[in-house]
C-alpha cells in the first residue's frame, strides 16, 4: 500500500514532467527565433542531457554492450524529432491531440513485439481513438481525413514512436533505468542531429547560427527541464500503478491547450475539441485500471 503522502508525492512530480513538456513547445520556438531548428536545438539539449548522465560509467558501459537499447535510442528519438518539430511549426493542440493517439499505436505494436493479443475493449479504443484524429484531420472543404501539413505528419509519427518506446520500455525492465535514461537521451541527440544533417542537405533544414547568450541560456534551461522531467518521471511512476500514471500524464495535454492558446499558438475550433474529446477518452480509457487491478492484483504496466 502506497503511503499517502508518497503518493502525493509521486503526483506531483507526474504533474511536472507533463507541465514540463505540455509547455516546451514554447523555449523551441524561442530558440527557432534564436536562429536554432528545432531539430538542432533538441540535439543540442540532449547532447547537455548525455553529457551529464555519461559521467555514470556503468550506465554508459550497460549501454554500449547491450543492442536492444540502441533500438530504444532511435525510438526515442524519432519521439523527440517528431513531436519537438511538430510543437514548433504547427498548431499545438491539434499536435498534442494526434500525438495522443499513443495509446492506439501501443495496442498495435505491443502485440508483435510482446505477444499481447488485443482485447475486444482495446479494439474498441482504438476505434474511438481513430474516430477523433479523423475529425481533428475533417478538412473543412470536404475529402478525406488525412494528414495535410508537416506538423501532422510529425505528430502521428512522433506519437507512434513514443508507443513503441513504452513498449521497448516495458520489454527491457529487466534493465538499470539509469541506461535506458541515458540511451534515451542519447537517441534524441543522434537522431536529431542526424536528421538536421540530412535536412540541411536537402535545403530543408537551416544550418544552425549562433544563438548568442540569451539563446544558450534558454537551451540549458531547457536541458535542466528535461533532465528534471525524467527524474520525476522516474520518481512517480515507480511508485504508482501504470493506469495512474497514465491518467496523471493526460495533464500534458490542459497545459498545452492552456498556454498555446494564451499565447496565441493554437486555435482550436469546433473539430477539434470534437475529435480531441474522443482521442482523450480512448486514453483516459485505455489507461482506468482492469478489474484485476481494482481488487489488488498486480497491476500490468
Amino acid at each position: 500500500m502506497v503511503d499517502a503522502r508518497v503518493k502525493a508525492g509521486a503526483v506531483a512530480a507526474l504533474v511536472v514532467n507533463a507541465f514540463v513538456w505540455g509547455v516546451s513547445w514554447w523555449p523551441f520556438r524561442a530558440l527557432q527565433e534564436h536562429g536554432l531548428h528545432p531539430l538542432w536545438s533538441t540535439a543540442l539539449i540532449y547532447f547537455a542531457a548525455f553529457a551529464a548522465l555519461s559521467l555514470r560509467p556503468r550506465a554508459l558501459a550497460e549501454l554500449l554492450r547491450t543492442p536492444a537499447l540502441w533500438l530504444l535510442a532511435v525510438a526515442a528519438g524519432l519521439t523527440n524529432v517528431g513531436f519537438n518539430w511538430a510543437v514548433t511549426i504547427g498548431d499545438v493542440v491539434r499536435v498534442v491531440l494526434l500525438f495522443y493517439l499513443m495509446p492506439a499505436w501501443s495496442l498495435l505494436i505491443a502485440w508483435p513485439v510482446l505477444g499481447e493479443r488485443p482485447t475486444t475493449a482495446g479494439l474498441l479504443r482504438l476505434l474511438l481513438a481513430l474516430a477523433g484524429v479523423a475529425i481533428v484531420l475533417d478538412p473543412a472543404g470536404g475529402g478525406l481525413p488525412w494528414p495535410r501539413s508537416l506538423a501532422e505528419w510529425l505528430a502521428l509519427a512522433g506519437g507512434a514512436s513514443f508507443a513503441l518506446t513504452n513498449v521497448l520500455l516495458r520489454r527491457l525492465d529487466q534493465v538499470s533505468s539509469g541506461s535506458r535514461v541515458l540511451a534515451m537521451f542519447g537517441g534524441g541527440m543522434v537522431m536529431a542531429g542526424a536528421v538536421a544533417l540530412v535536412g540541411g542537405l536537402q535545403g530543408a533544414v537551416p544550418a544552425p547560427s549562433m544563438p548568442g547568450l540569451g539563446g544558450a541560456l534558454l537551451a540549458l534551461l531547457l536541458a535542466a527541464g528535461f533532465l528534471a522531467a525524467n527524474l520525476a518521471l522516474q520518481y512517480g511512476a515507480s511508485r504508482l500503478p501504470a493506469h495512474t500514471t497514465a491518467l496523471v500524464m493526460l495533464s500534458e495535454v490542459l497545459f498545452a491547450s492552456l498556454s498555446s492558446v494564451a499565447l496565441g499558438a493554437a486555435e482550436p475550433g469546433g473539430r477539434t475539441l470534437a475529435g480531441g474529446a474522443l482521442i482523450i477518452a480512448a486514453a483516459a480509457w485505455s489507461a482506468w485500471p482492469r478489474k484485476a487491478e481494482r481488487s489488488g492484483a498486480q497491476s500490468m504496466p
